[in-house]
């Protein structure tokens, strides 16, 4: 089968006939073989039956969730295609031609553009149009290299293959984003079609909420995206922090009659450790996702972590320690040099704030490079006691022995006596062997006639 048309269904007796007819409609109009899956997320409206009635195949699916019924769907499909469009009648089933033709192509994926399609009045609240997936389009073009202009288009085309061996996640409505997010990171071939979006034909509120499915959207963008999540804030802030920390640490800034003394040092040391930590900690979440298959194998990641063995995070982890000590060390004979009496706080905190923040930073590397190299320990199996190799090799040497023990104790002796009863030739438990013989044979029958009854 060539296309299997998808759709999500939960209480859509409204309109999930209509678009069952229309896809297939556009199946005998065009040609295509195919068939209609509706995904069937517990409907008590009647919507199962109308769709079968209409011609479409139910799927049942248990598990809640705009995702969860979607890979239902899919697994279920048996085109070698798949489209996918929500059952509210808000896309055209009938308009199917540019994704196939796509997908005939060699796309592996196929986003329709409601942008560039047309979006009809009253089809998407203005905030969705003009905030909502603008917006969050704009991040995953930004945070993933992606040309996708719609991240968000509910009438999609994939191969089946393809997005199956993804192994996507998600269950809610943002699926839709990491459909096009983990393609993208698998450098899939994704395209873009025009499509439109028409005012969906249901009297109830849509399941979609704008702010708590905007937010799941926004959220698993972030957390796919340890580089703009971690890495690059956390940059931002090192170079800052450190800046202002190297040129406060000399004496106080003054701009006109603006002064900055060591209460920014101090918050300059804060935001040296936060981005230290913030960058640690997008190399821990890349290396935990790539061993755990969430994102693609990175080159530069992994000849980081080639590169950096526990013993040198250690020794960095050591020198860093030893430099904030030496710091503490300083200010107590500066406390000294004082009598350890009062001491102003513009000069004892340029020695203290450093050498506290060396510290601080030489415990976090140690504890970076000891947690690097627990993500690193590679699962491995134990040989088996006993190698297969050889106990299939023993059982096929306890075969041919047995073939060759049977086939001795099946020569007969040679014949005594009465011609019409051959007595075994060996002794032991093979069953003797008889045969009926005419009266017309005597002893001088034949070799050949002899093997005969051996058989």
């Amino acid at each position: 089968m060539e296309l299997s048309v998808v759709m999500p269904c939960l209480n859509e007796a409204e309109t999930v006939e209509t678009c069952v007819r229309k896809a297939l409609g556009f199946f005998e109009e065009h040609g295509v073989d195919g068939e209609v899956i509706i995904a069937d997320n517990g409907s008590t409206d009647g919507s199962r039956q109308l769709a079968r009635d209409a011609g479409a195949r139910v799927v049942p699916v248990s598990s809640k969730g705009y995702g969860n019924a979607l890979m239902g769907g899919i697994r279920a499909a048996r085109g070698t295609y798949v489209v996918m469009g929500d059952a509210d009648d808000s896309y055209d089933f009938t308009s199917l031609m540019p994704f196939l033709e796509q997908l005939r192509d060699g796309a592996d994926l196929v986003m329709g553009n409601r942008f560039k399609g047309g979006i009809a009045p009253g089809a998407m609240p203005p905030l969705h149009k003009y905030l909502g997936n603008p917006v969050l389009s704009f991040i995953g073009r930004l945070f993933f290299r992606s040309k996708i202009g719609d991240f968000h288009c509910g009438l999609r085309g994939f191969r089946r293959d393809s997005i199956l061996r993804l192994e996507l996640q998600t269950g809610g409505m943002e699926f839709a984003s990491e459909m096009v997010v983990r393609s993208t990171l698998a450098k899939y071939d994704i395209r873009e079609v025009p499509t439109t979006l028409s005012p969906d034909g249901r009297s109830r509120p849509p399941h979609l909420s704008t702010w708590r499915d905007g937010w799941r959207h926004l959220r698993f963008l972030a957390l796919y995206s340890p580089r703009w999540l971690f890495l690059i804030p956390g940059l931002i802030m090192m170079v800052l922090g450190l800046v202002a920390g190297v040129a406060l640490s000399a004496g106080p800034i003054r701009f006109g009659e603006v002064a900055f003394d060591v209460d920014t040092l101090v918050g300059a040391s804060a935001a040296l450790v936060i981005g230290f930590q913030a960058v640690i900690f997008a190399l821990l979440t890349k290396v935990y996702a790539m061993e755990e298959g969430f994102l693609p194998h990175d080159k530069r990641v992994q000849r980081i972590i080639d590169s950096w063995s526990l013993e040198r995070g250690l020794v960095v982890g050591g020198l860093l320690a030893l430099a904030g000590l030496v710091g503490l060390v300083a200010s107590l004979f500066h406390w000294q040099v004082h009598s350890f009496g009062q001491l102003d706080p513009r000069h004892s905190l340029r020695i203290v704030v450093p050498a506290a923040t060396a510290l601080i930073m030489s415990f976090q590397m140690i504890f970076a490079s000891l947690f690097v190299s627990i993500l690193d320990i590679r699962r491995r199996s134990h040989p088996p006691v006993t190698d297969p190799a050889d106990e299939a090799a023993d059982v096929v040497d306890a075969a041919a022995h047995k073939v060759r023990s049977e086939s001795k104790d099946a020569e007969p002796a040679t014949e005594q006596g009465d011609a019409s009863t051959a007595a075994p030739e060996a002794a032991g438990d093979a069953e003797p062997v008889t045969a009926d013989v005419s009266a017309t044979t005597e002893a001088d029958a034949s070799d050949e006639d002899k093997a005969d009854k051996s058989a």
